[in-house]
């Protein structure tokens, strides 16, 4: 079959076993985005607060029951998920008729938190936006539900490009796509949340990077888009891949010419291309009137502004950042998967200097966004899930070196010589 038949094959079978998870995947954040893309289509507050509470509560049952039915010593009790959804909606639905009362119906989004609160998610319009056909279409169920497969499946397909643009055969690249798919990064992605869509953009940004170490000089506008649809998304996630990308180039650049060579222009293209980023970024965020980094740090510590403003937030910050990283390194040597797998994609990426420098700068973005919100309660690691991009793309690269003298590997493309990474 050929390559594109494989592609497809892949990803019909990864959304065919997410029909075994249709509901059940939303937190509470869900509500906020699915809230603004039906305020997007046209649907009044009381409306989009309706029918947001429908599907935030029916998930929260079917989990409920869900649990229940394998409980060794519940599983014999009534169904319990009238209950729940009833008891869900009620407490939902007590929040926000107050608030709608109290006149809490500026902005997109129905007013389930204050509306300090809620301003961080007004400044997110990406997201919504993205969600708004499938909803319109499909309803909030169904729609949901496919327009996680859709960014999901198109993380995968980009890892695949980036990894025959660097003409690693179609075997491996195929390896690529599945790990994206079978990894955190696929369940996380399906979530309704924003970061399956961040991980797309920034895969798009990196498959941009590869063309342009290629010579391929539509890469710089893949890079530009990526980094401009991040901003929309969510502005920091476009501000730390600018400033990581500007970094690796600016690396790069700088071994070059110790070495006694020019950095040559897609260093060059690419590092300002990040410099842009991230200077655009601060000033257009600040310009827009969008949440700033102390907001950011109050809402961590103030439990969403539910508690009082921390009069020292910096020295608090760094204390529970301390106790954060202590705490996630002793789960991590528990279970040193990620580390492991971190490894091995580093190990990878170092087999490709050039292109490895700017894998590993985007998959820095996770850690940097971890770094920022220190709150090991967060379920599921996506706050870090990015950093996932590394294994997902390196370990193929890893093991393009390592079977390349053992096993005969279909040729496929320009072999790496006739194109070296320079």
């Amino acid at each position: 079959m050929r390559p594109r038949t494989w592609v497809l094959l892949l990803a019909a079978l990864f959304a065919v076993l997410q029909l075994a998870n249709v509901t059940g995947r939303e937190s509470p954040d869900t509500r906020n985005y699915l809230s603004y893309a039906l305020g997007l289509r046209g649907d009044d507050k009381r409306e989009a607060a309706e029918a947001t509470l429908a599907y935030y509560c029916a998930g929260r049952a079917s989990t409920a029951h869900r649990r229940q039915d394998v409980d060794v010593v519940r599983f014999h009790r009534p169904d319990p998920t009238a209950r729940v959804e009833a008891e869900c909606r009620a407490k939902q639905w007590s929040e926000v008729e107050r608030r709608l009362r109290a006149g809490h119906t500026a902005g997109h989004t129905a007013p389930f938190a204050s509306e300090r609160f809620m301003r961080i998610f007004e400044v997110r319009p990406g997201y919504p936006v993205f969600l708004v056909p499938f909803v319109t279409l499909l309803g909030v169920t169904w729609g949901l539900w496919a327009a996680g497969v859709t960014v999901a499946v198109a993380g995968g397909v980009l890892v695949f490009l980036i990894l025959r643009t660097l003409s690693v055969p179609v075997p491996l690249a195929l390896t690529g796509q599945a790990l994206y798919f079978v990894l955190p990064t696929g369940a996380i992605a399906m979530r309704p949340m924003t970061e399956g869509l961040l991980m797309a953009l920034t895969l798009a940004a990196v498959w941009g990077c590869a063309l342009v170490l290629r010579g391929r000089r539509a890469g710089l506008a893949l890079i530009a888009g990526a980094l401009a649809a991040l901003f929309t998304v969510k502005h920091s996630q476009a501000l730390f891949l600018g400033l990581c990308l500007a970094g690796a180039g600016g690396v790069l650049a700088l071994t070059r010419w110790r070495k006694g060579r020019a950095p040559g222009r897609d260093l060059t293209a690419i590092t300002a291309i990040g410099v842009c980023a991230a200077l655009g970024t601060t000033a257009l965020a600040k310009l827009l009137g969008h949440p700033s980094s102390a907001e950011s740090l109050q809402d961590l510590l103030a439990d969403h502004f539910t508690r009082p403003d921390r009069a020292h937030p910096w020295p608090e910050f760094l204390q529970l950042s301390l106790n954060f990283w202590t705490e996630w390194l002793r789960r991590q040597f528990w279970e040193p998967l990620f580390l492991a797998a971190l490894g091995a994609g580093l190990w990878g990426a170092l087999r490709r200097p050039a292109f490895g420098a700017f894998l590993i700068a985007a998959a820095g973005t996770g850690i940097l966004t971890q770094a920022g919100h220190p709150d090991i309660n967060i379920w599921g690691g996506r706050l870090i899930a990015l950093a996932w991009l590394l294994p997902v793309v390196g370990i193929p690269l890893l093991l393009e070196q390592l079977l390349r003298d053992r096993v005969s590997l279909p040729a496929q493309g320009h072999s790496d010589r006739a194109h070296s990474m320079r």
